[in-house]
């Protein structure tokens, strides 16, 4: 009998809703779990929960609240190998890759560990005669994250862990393909003292992003999916008065400076375009080499190494990526890899058909490359967000630098060179949110902020470090005065004013 993924709701598993969704083993190609689909009634339960838990929460002092964070950081370390191996058998990502998805979320909960000083606010002692003016950050109440297949402890991590911390309650809605680590990550967080009903997952499809959209209890919302999705949750979210920050899909470029370290290039691109089987909205889909000689002498030291990568399965140490999610989701990738042949790409290492000894039905998708692709083609112009690579020859710097500015997309983008000129001349006009100078994936760290421009982006404020801070919480501000008690009632209220 296959397991049954519930809903974890106050603090414990809650078996609810008639309607189910497969999840399956990518290495097999076989259905091993079933999720619950749950509708508003559930959503109802969790919000329950979470108006019942949230008051006392938000009255915890910060340090206290930290503590928690300390204690689940720990408890994540400790059950790595079991969360890594979870994460793995349902997404298909290698177990390397998979402890990587972890610890880059655990670097979100070390930043909260410090939430004491990131809620500190501003203070101005003698605004006025007696009058002192401070402000304070607080918390907005019951806030959600709906979050994707790709990173399914990342992403849950870098929304919850900055909301708790600052004193919310939180509704986490995990995709329906890869749920069970972030139920676990909910049972965590209790055992490392979060008091039942501040962290709730609840499971479903659209039937309850949208109870989500419309709740008017849930004061804010996270979302990382698709850019049209992203706009309809922002769309949806915002005119239901929430604050709602949606991050959409990618189309990263490499450009490739004629000074560059091309063997170094070559490396950073096996890892950034294959890696995770390029499913992650950073990863590095498009090459731009600026020059013919650059780019005949990228494409032949980079066709040996694409060649070399070994696809297996997510529990083979020695491979360099694993299946893919699903079975629509590897045809939808093999679809456009027959796209971009049909538009004229140059096919030069073709990944379709690969198959596995032994799992022969998983959902692989052997490492495809493409060149002398074009900026009209339908396939250069959407997220592919699977082992392809796509080269788009640069006749000098201006068009390297217009190509990803002019995409629809504007997530990240790398520039690989000797030259500092160039590199900061391209840094400071590229219109793209996250640059990488000789970094192929230039995610920020935790203390930083992380977010995309163009249909990248939905919305105003970054996710995690000082960004997340701000958009978890509302900023009030206090001017006070406390009167001498003399008879003539002390000074005059007075504000200074310009002049």
């Amino acid at each position: 009998m296959l397991r049954s993924i519930d809903h974890y709701i106050g603090g414990s598993s809650f078996a609810s809703g008639e309607r189910q969704s497969d999840v399956f083993d990518p290495n097999q190609g076989s259905v091993q779990a079933h999720v619950r689909l749950g509708t508003a009634a559930d959503l109802e339960r969790a919000m329950d929960a979470a108006r019942a838990a949230q008051p006392e929460w938000a009255a915890t002092n910060p340090q206290r609240r930290a503590r928690v964070m300390f204690n689940f950081k720990a408890l994540v370390e400790a059950n790595m190998q079991e969360l890594a191996e979870l994460l793995s058998s349902e997404h298909g990502k290698v177990v390397a890759d998979a402890k990587g998805d972890i610890q880059r979320g655990l670097e979100v909960v070390e930043y909260a560990c410090g939430i004491p000083s990131a809620l500190k606010g501003e203070y101005t002692v003698g605004a006025g005669p007696g009058i002192d003016v401070y402000s304070m950050r607080q918390p907005l109440g019951i806030v959600a994250g709906i979050t994707p297949f790709n990173f399914p402890a990342m992403i849950p991590m870098w929304m919850f862990a900055v909301a708790i911390a600052c004193g919310n309650a939180f509704i986490l809605k995990p995709s329906e393909r890869d749920p069970t680590v972030p139920v676990r990550l909910a049972e965590l967080m209790k055992e490392a003292g979060l008091p039942d009903g501040i962290l709730n997952v609840v499971h479903g499809d659209k039937e309850m992003v949208d109870a989500i959209l419309d709740h008017d209890d849930i004061k804010a919302i996270s979302f990382v999916g698709s850019s049209d999705i992203a706009q309809y949750i922002y769309s949806r979210g915002t005119a239901n008065g929430k604050r709602v920050q949606a991050f959409g899909g990618a189309k990263n470029h490499g450009i490739v400076m004629p000074d560059a370290d091309l063997d170094q290039v070559v490396n950073d691109l096996a890892g950034a375009a294959f890696g995770s089987a390029g499913e992650r909205c950073m990863a590095l889909p498009v090459v731009v080499p600026v020059g013919e000689q650059t780019a005949d002498a990228l494409r032949a030291k980079l066709i040996p190494a694409i060649e070399s990568l070994r696809v297996g399965v997510s529990t083979d140490p020695d491979a360099h990526y694993g299946p893919v999610v699903t079975r629509a989701h590897k045809e939808k990738i093999e679809s456009y890899i027959q796209m971009c042949a049909d538009e004229g790409g140059e096919l030069v290492v073709d990944g379709r058909g690969f198959k596995l000894q032994g799992h022969e039905n998983g959902f692989f998708v052997g490492p495809t490359f493409f060149d002398h692709v074009k900026p009209s083609f339908q396939s250069y112009q959407e997220e592919i967000f699977g082992p392809v690579l796509q080269m788009v020859r640069a006749r000098d710097f201006e068009e390297a630098v217009a190509l990803p500015s002019k995409h629809q997309y504007g997530n990240g983008v790398a520039i690989f060179t000797r030259n500092g000129h160039a590199a900061r001349e391209f840094a400071a006009r590229v219109n793209v949110g996250m640059v990488g100078i000789n970094v192929p994936i230039p995610v920020p760290v935790a203390y930083h902020t992380f977010g995309g421009w163009k249909r990248s982006g939905f919305g105003d404020i970054d996710q995690h470090g000082p960004e997340g801070v701000r958009f978890w919480t509302k900023s009030k501000k206090v001017t006070q005065r406390w009167p001498d008690g003399s008879a003539d009632g002390g000074n005059a209220f007075v504000i200074p004013t310009m002049g």
